[in-house]
């Protein structure tokens, strides 16, 4: 991958696309991990939406329309086709349904890394064990990677869902999907994907990839809202399954109206993923989703990955160049849009058991630099509407705090 940051043209276009992004204006927005800013060609959608509900002119098959739209963009940017794509709330929704809906037997196992995923790829799991008589195998993390390596040796014959994160909210590694997916589908194993904190800043290519399903919401990378998700399920995978919740949109009705009567007991299941959509969908958040989907595709994936991941590699270098302690040294390095900065990796969510960590987070926060706290780590996660100012802010101001601290230091 060439992570050098563009230059003429095509870092023209991103600096023309941050006026796009209000809060930009703020100063260094550095939190897309937690939630995004919103992409002002999806706020003038939602308002649209909003005008029309408000005035009584919305128009029920135009909305539908444009969720078919959202459906074939959202394909397109992971490399799928429109009919292996479901609408969801959220990241959990689509983790549940899939899990839910897999025929089990007792005896099978899930592999996973709880103590580096996100609740929302290891609750969903945890319920079917009970149910079903599933057992979970946790393999323990590898200094803050999620080990590839032992998730393998960990499955075995009765191994029917190998669960991941693509990349870890914290401390924000990258995983080697290719790798994990390409064995993952030698043994028969599905592989199922945590993409929020991936999905619109990594270009993602779930065929070549080899993943069988993909999770992940609007309000972080994709640059939404809260309140509507994608749910990706291979079509040969999707095809073999039948949803736990029944829905007119889970059926193939052909050219009937919806509320059409009939023999509704000799229903036919929509094609691949879309037997998984149930009932009304979010259409303002829908609808906005399309536009932040569109603008990711008319730059580039590959672009936006290359941008992306220029802006976290200067970052994290010259954090470190001032004596900041990038969590992983060299190796947070991987390519992705997160670095944590910190010495520990804990289990605490929103704050860092370092107070000398946290002093440095108090000093950002007040000067108006938004990051995060996750895992005892102070998470800073980038986007295509950051620059460069944005780092020389956040390097200033870290300079500023060292200054501050080591003569105390120098005199204890």
């Amino acid at each position: 991958m060439n992570d050098a940051l563009p230059t003429t043209d095509l870092a023209q276009r991103f600096a023309d696309i941050r006026r796009s992004f209000a809060g930009t204006k703020a100063g260094p927005y550095l939190d897309v991990s937690a939630r995004c800013l919103l992409y002002g060609g999806a706020r003038r959608a939602f308002d649209t939406y909003l005008d029309q509900n408000g005035d009584g002119t919305l128009d029920k098959k135009a909305m539908f329309a444009g969720v078919e739209r959202t459906r074939g963009l959202f394909a397109r940017l992971i490399g799928a086709d429109a009919d292996e794509i479901a609408f969801t709330r959220n990241v959990t929704d689509g983790i549940a349904t899939l899990a839910v809906s897999l025929p089990w037997k007792a005896g099978d196992n899930v592999v996973l890394c709880e103590s580096l995923e996100h609740p929302a790829n290891v609750y969903p799991w945890y319920g079917v064990a009970k149910r079903h008589g599933v057992s979970i195998r946790s393999v323990g993390q590898d200094d803050g990677h999620i080990p590839a390596d032992r998730i393998l040796a960990m499955a075995d014959a009765a191994t029917r869902v190998v669960a991941v994160s693509s990349v870890s909210f914290a401390p924000g590694f990258r995983l080697p999907l290719g790798e994990l997916g390409a064995e993952c589908r030698r043994r028969g194993i599905l592989l199922v994907v945590d993409g929020a904190q991936s999905v619109g800043a990594l270009a993602t290519d779930v065929g070549a990839l080899k993943i069988d399903v993909l999770a992940t919401s609007a309000q972080k990378y994709l640059m939404g809202v809260y309140g509507v998700g994608f749910l990706y399920i291979r079509r040969a995978l999707a095809d073999t399954l039948a949803p736990v919740m029944l829905s007119r949109f889970s059926v193939d009705l052909g050219d009937q109206h919806e509320g059409s009567s009939g023999d509704t007991s000799s229903y036919v299941l929509a094609r691949g993923a879309r037997r998984f959509d149930v009932g009304n969908y979010n259409y303002p958040a829908t609808l906005a989703a399309a536009e932040s989907l569109q603008l990711l595709l008319d730059l580039g994936p590959k672009e936006v990955e290359a941008y992306v991941c220029g802006l976290t590699r200067e970052f994290a270098d010259r954090m470190m160049e001032i004596g900041l302690p990038v969590f992983g040294g060299r190796s947070n390095l991987s390519g992705g849009p997160i670095v944590t900065v910190g010495r520990v990796l804990s289990t605490d969510h929103d704050a860092a058991g370092d107070s000398e960590m946290m002093a440095l987070h108090d000093f950002l926060t007040a000067n108006g630099v938004r990051l995060g706290v996750r895992r005892g780590l102070l998470r800073f996660s980038f986007h295509l509407y950051n620059n460069r100012d944005d780092i020389d802010t956040v390097i200033s101001l870290a300079r500023q705090w060292l200054g501050t601290r080591r003569p105390a230091e120098s005199a204890a």
